[in-house]
């Protein structure tokens, strides 16, 4: 490659400090805005109306976001990792501002969709800058960092959301990045510096445009299968299809293309094979512990919003400390060892959740998310810097995409698996009902609202019980997936070597 890069200057501590700041205040206006939404979608409804579109205000957000991820890893190496940063940023912050103006359901829908093409910069590049400022045996401390960020927006988001929503307004549930993105923006152009030196280049625009095409359409499929239309409907089938078609021409313009945007040998290298395989499955296990995990809670053990937040909150205190001690041991035992221990404790953890019965203690809860959170903090961290630590400057930016984006994938069909078990099951009890509340329920069925109805008539108890065993039986199913999830990522990791070496290519 022609194209390579300096870090001098960017090397000292005193010059890093403030950059990894900026860095983590750029994940957070990206994890805050996955979430911050959540609180404030009756006041939005309230005022653009379009009740039924709302879902599209986080499904859009999260496809244009997973598709753009590997496009930027590659321009990031070609062009190098500050520009494609800042187009990021100015991605995002211009669809915060257009999100804040929004006239209606639509226009909202469309400007998160420009938000989401921005936050697929800034999540990528903000890890591969990372890798390029931090050696090995410091990057898994720095990655626990990062990754407190996304934990504590988790629980953070929707309480400023709501906040905003009922006090101000939920404009500035957007308006607030503006500010937070500047300053972020201004710490990068002051603090990092990298010399990139440029050479021919051919950007590979076929690949990009099927990429993109290809995997929106797989990645629509999965979010809205079993939602908007039936699994088995023709709109189903035929996006499948045409996804899969597209993906297929697109192996065949990477296999010709010069500088392909996805090169295919993060296929067939065993190391980034099996990191991008244990990324999707982390992926399926956040998506469905931070889903089903506060329903759980609220509907089976009848506890409030809060609490349950503060139970989930335990998964992502025990990540990042996991990950920021995962260096030590990588260092002494190597990646794939490290992780592996991480994988058996994940499959402990998730074997405790299924444990977990009708009367469970709240405290029970979290500690079974923090044993999980503290096996995904072990095994997440070292895959991410397996896959950095085997290639050089110019091809991190690739492989870090594009485990990024296996996590992506992994967290949307986790979505969808998850959410169609889910459904079957309260399907399956709610068609079956004893006889006591056999007519006390409605014909037509919408599981989620059925739940939420029942849980809030308290005066007919019968009705409310049955509602809350169907709901544990979809729960703990469920639970029982993730279990499979975490024993088939052991598998996975196993396909990595116990010792990496620099990759090298022909």
């Amino acid at each position: 490659m022609s194209t390579t890069t300096t870090s001098k200057g960017i090397g000292l501590r005193s010059e890093r400090g403030p950059i990894l700041a900026a860095i983590m205040l750029c994940t957070a206006l990206v994890a805050l805005d996955s979430t911050i939404i959540a609180t404030a979608v009756p006041s939005v409804v309230g005022e653009l109306g379009g009740f039924s579109q709302f879902p599209w205000l986080f499904s859009v957000y999260l496809l244009t976001q997973a598709v753009t991820v590997p496009i930027y890893g590659k321009l990031a190496d070609v062009f190098g990792r500050k520009p494609v940063m800042f187009f990021g940023i100015a991605a995002f912050l211009l669809g915060s501002v257009l999100c804040g103006a929004a006239w209606s359901m639509p226009a909202l829908i469309a400007f998160r969709a420009l938000q989401g093409i921005g936050a697929g910069a800034v999540q990528p590049i903000s890890i591969t800058m990372v890798g390029d400022l931090y050696s090995v045996e410091e990057r898994a401390r720095v990655q626990g960092y990062v990754a407190s960020v996304w934990g504590i927006s988790a629980v953070v988001g929707p309480t400023i959301g709501g906040l905003f929503s009922e006090y101000i307004s939920w404009r500035w549930i957007f308006f607030v990045n503006l500010p937070l993105g500047a300053v972020a923006a201004w710490m990068l152009a002051r603090r990092f510096k990298e010399q990139v030196k440029g050479g021919s280049h051919r950007i590979d625009y076929p690949g990009a445009v099927l990429l993109t095409l290809g995997s929106s359409l797989l990645i629509l499929g999965l979010l809205e299968g079993g939602v908007a239309w039936a699994w088995n409907s023709a709109p189903s089938l035929l996006i499948f299809l045409a996804g899969l078609l597209l993906i297929a021409v697109f192996v065949l313009v990477e296999r010709r293309a010069t500088e392909p945007v996805l090169p295919l040998w993060v296929f067939r290298r065993r190391v980034l094979t099996g990191g991008n395989l244990v990324s999707f499955g982390i992926g399926a296990l956040t998506i469905g512990l931070t889903s089903y995990v506060p329903t759980y809670a609220q509907g089976v053990l009848g506890t409030g919003a809060l609490v349950a937040g503060f139970a989930l909150a335990a998964l992502t205190i025990g990540w990042p400390l996991a990950s920021t001690f995962s260096g030590r041991f990588y260092m002494r035992i190597g990646f794939r060892d490290t992780a592996l221990i991480g994988i058996v404790v994940v499959v402990a953890g998730t074997t405790l959740c299924v444990l977990l019965g009708r009367n469970a203690m709240i405290w029970q809860v979290a500690a079974t998310c923090f044993v999980v959170g503290v096996g995904l903090g072990l095994s997440a961290s070292p895959t991410m810097v397996a896959v950095q630590s085997v290639v050089g400057w110019e091809r991190r930016g690739v492989v870090t995409a594009t485990n990024m984006f296996s996590r992506s994938i992994g967290s949307t069909a986790g979505a969808a698996v998850l959410g169609a078990i889910s459904n079957s099951t309260l399907s399956d009890r709610f068609s079956h009902p004893p006889a006591s509340v056999a007519g006390r329920l409605p014909d037509s069925l919408d599981a989620t609202n059925l739940v939420l109805n029942a849980q809030g008539a308290a005066a007919d108890t019968a009705t409310a019980a049955f509602v809350r065993g169907a709901l544990f039986d979809a729960v703990h199913h469920i639970f029982i997936a993730l279990v499979v999830v975490a024993v088939l990522s052991v598998a996975a990791l196993l396909l990595m070597p116990r010792r990496t070496t620099e990759l090298t290519f022909d």
